[in-house]
C-alpha cells in the first residue's frame, strides 16, 4: 500500500488539477475520487488542504461537509451513471458556460 507522499509524487500536474474540480463537483463523489485516484476520503482532504489557499479549503470544506450526502455514494438518493456532465468535453472544459 503506498503511502500517501507517494501518491501525490505520482500524480501529473494535470491529474492534480483534474481531482481539484472532482472535489470541487457535487456530483463527484469520494468513492469515485478513489476508484480513479486511489486517494481515501481522508488523504483526498489532505490533498485539497495542500493545493488550495486557507479560504479556498475552508470554503470546500464547509460545502463538501453540508452537502455530505452528495459527496458519499450510501448517503445519495439517486445513483449516478457517469462520472462528467453531458455538457462535458473529453477535457474535461464544460462546454457553453461562461
Amino acid at each position: 500500500m503506498k503511502s500517501f507522499k507517494e501518491k501525490m509524487s505520482t500524480l501529473s500536474a494535470e491529474d492534480m488539477a483534474r481531482m481539484i474540480r472532482m472535489g470541487w463537483e457535487d456530483r463527484t463523489t469520494f468513492e469515485a475520487i478513489q476508484a480513479q485516484f486511489n486517494f481515501t476520503e481522508n488523504e483526498f482532504v489532505r490533498f485539497m488542504r495542500r493545493q488550495l489557499n486557507v479560504s479556498d479549503f475552508s470554503r470546500w470544506r464547509r460545502r463538501a461537509h453540508e452537502q455530505g450526502q452528495l459527496k458519499h455514494e450510501k448517503k445519495r438518493g439517486f445513483k449516478v451513471t457517469r462520472f462528467k456532465c453531458s455538457r462535458q468535453s473529453v477535457d474535461g472544459i464544460t462546454k457553453g458556460w461562461k
